[in-house]
This record gives structure tokens, C-alpha cells and sequence, in this order.
């Protein structure tokens, strides 16, 4: 037991430490960002504008960002997650939260009366958690800017017919429909109209969003500028083809449905049976814990239930 307790301290003080480190080397974004922004407004020159104006871009792009946030940030690219999920948060504030995670789930299996030796392995799941609910959020964000794109491509299109230009279109989309893709062309409109290009415009939004479809529209929008031609006809013919694939899309997730399910029961059941057992006959189960060939066998069985869980996916993930 004492062995568990220099475990938990050791684990308490690498967690302060992480959460010490990170509130000390923060770096204070609003303060510089305001001083800039009164920098800009006071300042005469045009010239010196625009480099200031470029500084505050630099700035927001992760220009004033501590130690630890460029360095989570070259290794998970959190920031381009929370962009992409639109979560207003900071990868300290982030980086908190999973360490504080993981720390309720170390201390949890104390708590409730279970053996101290399963708190790495909790605590190692709840570390897993925000991460999980980061990816969640994405992609309902990003499947529901999807679901919008096609009636956004109308939209530009039947706009351009009565006689509005693109930008104009970009920002009609801005305007009548809801986000998120309301806010993803009413930032492009923004960016073009503030001077940036709006090839360049185009590409940001395809980086913020990584929808194929919306690089299909990008791509044409860019190609009619270069050559000239009929940009409504072809917004109407994007947005019937990405029809058409929810279509195909809506069959393929209706034939794969049991697969799927079989896929859930499969990976739940050896947990779930453990789970029991235990509560059950715990000595049955802490052979798995005290002898090699049972620590042998429980790291094969959490291997085979990740090569598992990964060859369910390949199978009924059926690309469109």
C-alpha cells in the first residue's frame, strides 16, 4: 500500500506542477491585443496601419502563446480543433481540465471501495474524456455545416441571377441562414471585404472547415474567376451532386445499421462482463493483476479489443 501512496503523491505533484506551469507562462492575449488595437486607432500612417494590422493577425493566430500551448499545439493542434469545434477556450484552460480529469479518475476507485490498482486505468479513460467530447463536437459541427452547404450554394446561386455579386452572395448566406455556416461565410465576407483576396478568403474557410464539398465549391468559385463562365449553373450543380450523396449516404448508413450495432455490443461486452465478475467474485478476477501470465493476457485482451473496435469501423465506414 505504501507503494500506492508515493504513486498518488507523485501523480498530485506532476498534475500541480502542470497546472503551476501553465497559469504562470499564460500569456495575457486580451492586454496586448487592446493595446495594439489603440495603436491602430491613434495611428495616422497607412503604411504602419496595415503592420500593425498584420501584428494583430500574427497575434491571433497564436502569436502570444505560452510555452506549453505551443508546444500541445505542434503535437495535438489544439487550436486548429477549437476553431474547427468552435470552442472559446484556451489550451491551458484545456490542458487543466484533462489533467483535473485524470486526477478525479486516479482517486475514484478509493472513493468507491474498489481496489487502488485500477486508478491508473480510470484515470487514464477520464484523460480520454475531453478529448472525446472535443471530437464529438466537431463533427456534429462539421456534419451540420455539411447539411447546410447545399441550400448555401442555392442561395449564392439564385443571388447571382438577380444580379448580386459574390460577395454579396457570401454575405446573403451570412445573414438568412443559421450557424455554423452563417459564421463561416459572414468570416470569409468579412476577410474579402477588409481587403484580403478572395481566393484567399476561400482557402482559410476550407482549412477552417475540411469538407470536401466546400473545397468543390472553393475550387469552382476560383476556376470561373480564371476562365470566366456560368458560376449559377455550376453552384446548382455542386449542390445537386452533394444531394445526392446524403442520398446514397442515408441508404449506406441504413444497410451498415446492424453491422454497427454489432460492433457496439461486441466492444461493451468485455467490460461490462468484467465489471460484473468482479462486483461478483473479485478474487477471480485479481489473477489478471497479480500474475504474469494474467498481466500478459489483460494487456492482449485490451490490444485485441482496440484492433477490434478499429477493423468494426473500416468495415461499415463506407466512404462516399
Amino acid at each position: 500500500m505504501s507503494l500506492w501512496i508515493i504513486y498518488l503523491c507523485v501523480f498530485a505533484g506532476v498534475t500541480a506542477l502542470v497546472v503551476g506551469i501553465a497559469a504562470t507562462m499564460s500569456g495575457v492575449r486580451e492586454d496586448k491585443v487592446s493595446e495594439r488595437l489603440n495603436q491602430l486607432t491613434n495611428s495616422g500612417d497607412g503604411k504602419k496601419d496595415n503592420s500593425i494590422a498584420s501584428d494583430i493577425l500574427a497575434a491571433s493566430r497564436g502569436g502570444t502563446q505560452s510555452v506549453i500551448e505551443q508546444m500541445v499545439s505542434n503535437y495535438l493542434n489544439l487550436p486548429k480543433l477549437f476553431e474547427q469545434a468552435d470552442v472559446n477556450m484556451t489550451i491551458s484552460k484545456f490542458m487543466v481540465i484533462v489533467v483535473g480529469s485524470a486526477t478525479v479518475g486516479f482517486l475514484l476507485p478509493t472513493v468507491g471501495g474498489l481496489s487502488i490498482k485500477f486508478g491508473p486505468i480510470i484515470a487514464i479513460c477520464f484523460c480520454v474524456m475531453p478529448f472525446t467530447w472535443l471530437f464529438m463536437k466537431r463533427k456534429r459541427r462539421l456534419n451540420k455545416f455539411g447539411s447546410q452547404l447545399p441550400d448555401a450554394l442555392e442561395l449564392v446561386a439564385r443571388a447571382l441571377r438577380a444580379g448580386h455579386s459574390l460577395a454579396a452572395g457570401l454575405n446573403l448566406v451570412g445573414q438568412e441562414m443559421s450557424d455554423p455556416i452563417a459564421k463561416e461565410f459572414n468570416r470569409t465576407f468579412e476577410e474579402q471585404n477588409l481587403g484580403m483576396a478572395l481566393e484567399e478568403a476561400l482557402e482559410n474557410m476550407c482549412e477552417r472547415i475540411p469538407n470536401l464539398d466546400l473545397k468543390f465549391f472553393a475550387t469552382a468559385i476560383i476556376l470561373q474567376r480564371q476562365t470566366g463562365g456560368d458560376l449559377a449553373e455550376i453552384l446548382d450543380k455542386i449542390g445537386r451532386l452533394i444531394r445526392e450523396r446524403f442520398k446514397i449516404r442515408g441508404q449506406v448508413q441504413a444497410l451498415t445499421g446492424e453491422g454497427r450495432l454489432s460492433g457496439i455490443v461486441l466492444l461493451a461486452l468485455p467490460p461490462t462482463l468484467f465489471v460484473v465478475v468482479y462486483r461478483m467474485n473479485p478474487d477471480y478476477l485479481m489473477l489478471l493483476f497479480t500474475d504474469d501470465f494474467g498481466k500478459k493476457m489483460l494487456v492482449g485482451g485490451l490490444v485485441m479489443q482496440i484492433l477490434g473496435a478499429i477493423v468494426i469501423r473500416k468495415i461499415v465506414d463506407i466512404r462516399i
